[in-house]
């Protein structure tokens, strides 16, 4: 029997299929299901169906609630800081041309670093009274001692402290992508819109974002998904504190789970947190996407 081209392809992808309905598809189906159970946290305890039970508990729940604030304030700033600092990065390599070559590489140097390391490098640089930052700040005169701006230890201020390291690791991404994405608009066009008259923010308004939608839209959902599921970086600068004003919902679930041994409400929390984030993604593409949709 001759093997066509979709056979092949279809062939081929057989093996990620396999993987991903084993460990993708699987455990997502096992985590639902946990949802509706008040599971013991000992192996081959009892398993007792509550039904609807743990997400009334996830959602009566001020922790869970607040986690949940804090997290949607932590994927905002960190989304929003890391797509102007990297459109405008963007915009700066394609007005250099091939001239951006090595700064390009350079700029790459973050996203080879381990979150978890660049969350200690963060911690020595912003803790109270020894840091770096405070110290030189300080020294210059702005701040009276290195003890004025608690970072990590101020509560009001910690989320933006703890937002910083994962602004500095991923920014190169969102700049790259970006950067990859204005090699695609046609030449002819932005010269067509300056002979038109358009500068500046006209141009980048009128042209350049509208053109740019689908990268734009991809970068905001891959960003926007790894800064809402943050675990590492934030728990080796804080581990949530202080007063649990850096607990994010990843925190959260972890503590549930491993620390007051709750499957089954981790389980809830989880497949809410899953259901929210899959409804962001499909409204983004649809927002800011727009597919089918005139540039």
């Amino acid at each position: 029997m001759r093997l066509t081209d979709r056979r092949f392809a279809a062939l081929l992808m057989v093996p990620a299929a396999l993987f991903l309905a084993a460990f993708v598809a699987w455990p997502i189906v096992r985590l639902v299901m946990n949802s509706f159970y008040d599971i013991s946290p000992i192996a081959g305890g009892p398993r007792t169906f509550v039904g609807l039970g743990n997400y009334t508990t996830a959602l009566a729940s001020s922790g869970f609630r607040s986690s949940a604030v804090r997290t949607l304030a932590y994927t905002v700033l960190v989304v929003s800081a890391e797509f102007v600092l990297g459109l405008a990065t963007a915009l700066l390599f394609s007005a250099i041309g091939r001239r951006s070559a090595v700064f390009r590489t350079i700029f790459m140097y973050p996203l080879m670093i381990a979150p978890v390391v660049a969350g200690l490098l963060w911690r020595f640089l912003l803790i109270d009274n020894s840091g770096i930052v405070n110290t030189l700040l300080a020294r210059v005169g702005i701040l009276h001692s290195a003890s004025d701006i608690g970072w990590l230890s101020n509560s009001r201020i910690v989320l933006f402290s703890v937002a910083i390291p994962d602004i500095w690791l991923t920014t190169a991404f969102m700049a790259l992508v970006l950067f990859a994405g204005l090699q695609n608009i046609p030449g002819d066009v932005i010269e067509a819109a300056r002979l038109d008259g358009a500068k500046g923010w006209t141009l980048l308004r009128r042209i350049i974002v509208p053109l740019l939608r689908p990268v734009i839209a991809v970068t905001l959902i891959v960003r926007g998904i790894d800064a809402a599921k943050a675990f590492d970086i934030i728990l080796i600068q804080t581990g949530g504190g202080p007063e649990n004003a850096s607990q994010t919902l990843s925190l959260l679930i972890y503590r549930t789970m491993v620390r007051f041994g709750e499957p089954g409400l981790a389980s809830a929390m989880a497949t809410m947190y899953l259901l929210v984030m899959l409804a962001v993604a499909v409204a983004a593409v649809v927002t800011i996407w727009r597919p089918g949709a005139d540039a």
